[in-house]
Parts: structure tokens; sequence; C-alpha cells
């Protein structure tokens, strides 16, 4: 019954695949993907991996909350700091900070799930990659590499098969930013344990020392090209 329900997993992911390449990265349909994965073996992987991680069994257990940042109160605080960086970008790029999909967080695997795409946005400024597809598929690395969240790992996979088949001329700005990214995720300290919110106030430098994130991209083509 268990293979038979992976096979049924992994026909639905090639569907949703197809509808996020075709989308041009529709988010309703990855946060499908994300969803798709989340009975599934290679969570129970990442949850394994989530928990053995300092801090990361009591973030768990204590249901710590999904990010739900104020933005205005984020603005009042001084330029260059984790939160008003955060709340410049959001604001630049007209995103809605509150788009991400209300999910149960019962199980440790809803709740992984809804911290991790709540959170994600913060590894962007974080880290300085970009929020186009590159930059996109860069801080997918670090997650995929700290703690193999199911979705990004596919995805990145499904990215750079893509992109050497039928889009050569990016698979090397793909590979490069991949890459990038897994070193990160290698060298840095885990971010998807951080709680950003009880230090809002850090300067972007103060979190990158404080990570170990010696070198951030923002130079590189598939950085994020924003005055934070």
């Amino acid at each position: 019954m268990e293979r038979f329900k992976e096979i049924f997993r992994s026909i639905g992911n090639l569907k949703l695949l197809g509808e996020i390449a075709r989308s041009g990265g529709e988010l309703s349909s990855i946060a499908d993907l994300i969803d798709n994965f989340i009975d599934s073996p290679q969570m129970d992987q990442c949850l394994a991996r989530f928990r053995a991680l300092p801090g990361g069994a009591e973030l768990m257990d204590s249901r710590y909350p999904p990010l739900n940042p104020q933005l205005e109160s984020l603005e009042e605080l001084p330029a260059g700091s984790l939160g008003h960086s955060y709340a410049t970008m959001i604001r630049s790029l007209n995103y809605d900070a509150d788009f991400f999909r209300p999910r149960p967080i019962e199980s440790e695997a809803e709740w992984l799930t809804q911290r991790i795409a709540t959170t994600h946005d913060i590894h962007h400024v974080v880290s300085g990659f970009g929020t186009a597809r590159f930059g996109e598929s860069g801080v997918l690395a670090i997650t995929a590499t700290q703690v193999g969240f199911p979705a990004y790992v596919l995805l990145n996979n499904a990215a750079l098969m893509a992109s050497f088949r039928l889009d050569i001329q990016n698979f090397e700005q793909f590979s490069a930013a991949i890459s990038r990214g897994v070193s990160i995720g290698l060298e840095a300290a885990p971010l998807c344990v951080q709680r950003w919110e009880d230090h809002w106030d850090w300067p972007l430098s103060q979190w990158r020392q404080h990570l170990g994130l010696h070198n951030s991209v923002e130079a590189e083509p598939y950085g994020l090209k924003l005055a934070l």
C-alpha cells in the first residue's frame, strides 16, 4: 500500500512541477507541491534532521508560532536592521506579507512546513539572494541542504534538469546560485531554527556574523538588488 501511495505522490509531483513551469512559479502550485510532501517519508527524514539541530526540538515541541510580521512596526526600526530590511524588501517588491497559505500546525510536519514557508523571505534578506528565479533557487538550496526540505530539493533538481535540457544558456547561472546556496547551507548556522522575531533590531551585519554568513551574495548576478 505504501508503495502505491508513493507512486501516486510522485505522479502528483510531476503534474505540479508542470503547472509550476507553465505558470512561471505560481505560488498556489508551489504550495500544493509543498503540501503534497507533508505525510511523506521524505518529510519524516526532514523532521528528524530538524529535531537534531540545536534548538530544533524545542521550537517544534512548543509549536513556536509561524512568522506573522507587522510591517508598519518593522519599518520604524533603524535602517540596516533585519526588520527594516525585511519590510523594505516586501514593500519594494509589492509582496503581500500575508500571502502564506493558512495551515493547521497540530502535527510536526504541518508546523515545520508553515514555519519554513513564513520565514522563507527572511532568508533572502539575510543571505543576499535575489527573488528572481536564480536567486530563488539559491535560497531554496540553503534549506534543502540544511534539513532536506522535500519540495525545495525537488524544485531545485527539476530546475537544473529543465535548464540543462531546455534552457542551456541559463544553466551556468542556475548551477552557480544553487552551488552558492549549498555552500552557505553547509557552512552557516541553520537558518530554519533562528528566532528572527527576537532580534528584528539586530543589524544585518550582526545577524550574518551570528550565523557565520561571512560573504553575502548581493554582488552576484543573482543577488538581491535592493537598497536595504
